[in-house]
């Protein structure tokens, strides 16, 4: 694991980053009374601003190495969970969840949003086996596609059961309500998160093509079967706990791409790290630019995803 001048920077970003998250918020926080034990200021430490700035950090980890992954086994750099039918899948699940089991358990609307969720990678990557001609645009909008379909679905589900509302809630990334014991669910990001760098070799291979992954020894099909799970559950476990957060899997892992090359084993971590500062700045900025209220932080990332999109675009036009 090297680390050159921009590595080192982003971790000191990272870093900085995580502290002023800890402390940026309505409530005053007074420094001497932090390791008091029940005191106002570690209260509001412990349950409302940790949980929070650890729920920024794993799911930005978590989908831009999502997203980092399925672009690598979709061969296409504008694939991500967003741009396929990964997330709006998700939500398709947790609506279904809603309808036939009510209030039912977290875990019980987990399963359903993973499920639903991995399913409909299967359909986008079965889709993309079919088709002959995969140019850079035309993959990502089969895959807007098929997340219009899903939303459809979802939208209808909602209507004829009154919980619209609710479901528009699912497609707004919200970090407000990220409290203690309302976060702990992301910690399944984690050994997902670990496999990926457990496999990151293999990954690396099978985005080279299956007939060259075949040719070496590597089984083509399980380890797409194992990124399509491992994106799955990154998607359900985000849309269940803050919302959709569009862009950070679509545009983090272009930008560590342009910055440091393609290859995936030695750059999954710095695309982490990364993802979880572009969270950490999005929701710094969603909690100070109408202080001391706060915005969406979805609103923030859509504003500043569009934008760095843009700029890869017209970066990459001119390459």
């Amino acid at each position: 694991m090297s680390f050159s001048i921009p590595k080192l920077s982003i971790i000191v970003l990272f870093f900085i980053a995580t502290i002023a998250s800890i402390f940026i918020g309505v409530g005053q926080i007074d420094f001497s009374e932090i390791w008091i034990k029940e005191s106002t200021s570690q209260f509001i430490i412990l349950n409302s601003r940790l949980p929070r700035t650890i729920s920024l950090i794993i799911a930005g980890f978590g989908l831009s190495i999502a997203g980092l992954v399925f672009q690598q086994i979709s061969n296409n750099k504008f694939v991500s969970p967003t741009t396929s039918s990964a997330i709006s899948g998700a939500q398709l699940g947790l609506a279904i969840s809603v309808v036939f089991f009510g209030n039912s358990s977290t875990f019980i609307k987990m399963g359903f949003a993973f499920s639903v969720s991995f399913l409909s990678t299967i359909i986008f990557m079965l889709i993309l086996r079919k088709i002959k001609y995969k140019t850079i645009i035309y993959v990502p909008l089969i895959g807007l596609m098929l997340a219009s379909i899903f939303t459809s679905f979802s939208t209808f589900l909602a209507y004829s059961y009154n919980f619209l509302q609710t479901l528009n809630g699912w497609f707004v990334g919200n970090l407000s309500l990220v409290i203690s014991g309302r976060y702990e669910l992301l910690y399944i990001v984690i050994p997902a998160i670990i496999l990926t760098f457990i496999y990151a070799k293999q990954f690396t291979i099978i985005g080279l093509g299956q007939d060259f992954s075949t040719n070496i020894g590597i089984n083509y099909n399980f380890f797409i079967t194992i990124g399509l799970i491992l994106i799955a559950i990154v998607s359900a476990s985000t849309v269940i706990i803050v919302g959709n957060l569009p862009f950070v899997g679509l545009i983090i892992p272009n930008i560590v791409s342009h910055l440091f090359g393609d290859n995936l084993e030695k750059n999954i971590w710095i695309v982490g790290i990364t993802g979880a500062l572009f969270l950490l700045i999005a929701d710094s900025i969603s909690r100070l630019i109408i202080y001391p209220y706060e915005i969406s932080i979805g609103l923030v990332i859509g504003i500043l995803g569009t934008l760095i999109f843009l700029l890869i675009l017209f970066r990459g036009d001119r390459s």
